[in-house]
């Protein structure tokens, strides 16, 4: 008798890192060159990338300029991402954010190497992200998920095993 045993991969999230918002804070401008302006959340849905969460009405939070690709590359793509205009506790859950698991979403996956697996990317209705997300990081050539809006495509978090 032949005895299997699937273990569990767990996933990692990542917000933006808190070194790089520490950056942008001290420099006054993000790596595009646009002025790093405070001002108060409406709370209408703004999503927080330092820490993984929406804006509560009145919080200080600014809008700048990300790759999520520190490295040159042709997959470097730039774009908005709200973030708290002072550094905050981050997110360093062992789970997908609450408020950001679910979509509509789109998974893009990305390679070892950086290279994006277009075999794989995803585009996610109202479901939780989790299975999803466990099912291309089993793929062997993806190592990496970017979890991004919809409409705008406006990179979330990144997801690994």
């Amino acid at each position: 008798m032949t005895t299997t045993t699937e273990t569990q991969r767990s996933l990692t999230v990542h917000p933006i890192d808190p070194g790089r918002l520490d950056d942008v804070r001290r420099d006054g401008a993000d790596t595009s060159g646009n002025p790093f302006t405070a001002f108060a959340a409406a709370g209408s849905g703004e999503p927080l990338r330092c820490c993984l969460r929406f804006a509560r009405p009145g919080e200080q939070i600014a809008l700048i300029s990300f790759a999520p690709f520190v490295e040159q590359s042709v997959w470097r793509e730039v774009g908005p991402v709200y973030v708290h205009a002072q550094r905050c506790g981050g997110y360093a859950e062992q789970s997908l954010p609450a408020g950001l698991r679910h979509g509509p979403r789109v998974l893009r996956t990305y390679r070892a190497d950086g290279t994006m697996d277009y075999e794989h990317n995803t585009l996610v209705g109202d479901e939780d992200l989790e299975p999803v997300l466990d099912r291309l990081l089993a793929e062997p050539e993806v190592a990496t998920v970017h979890v991004r809006t919809v409409l705008p495509q406006c990179f979330l978090y990144a997801v690994t095993r």
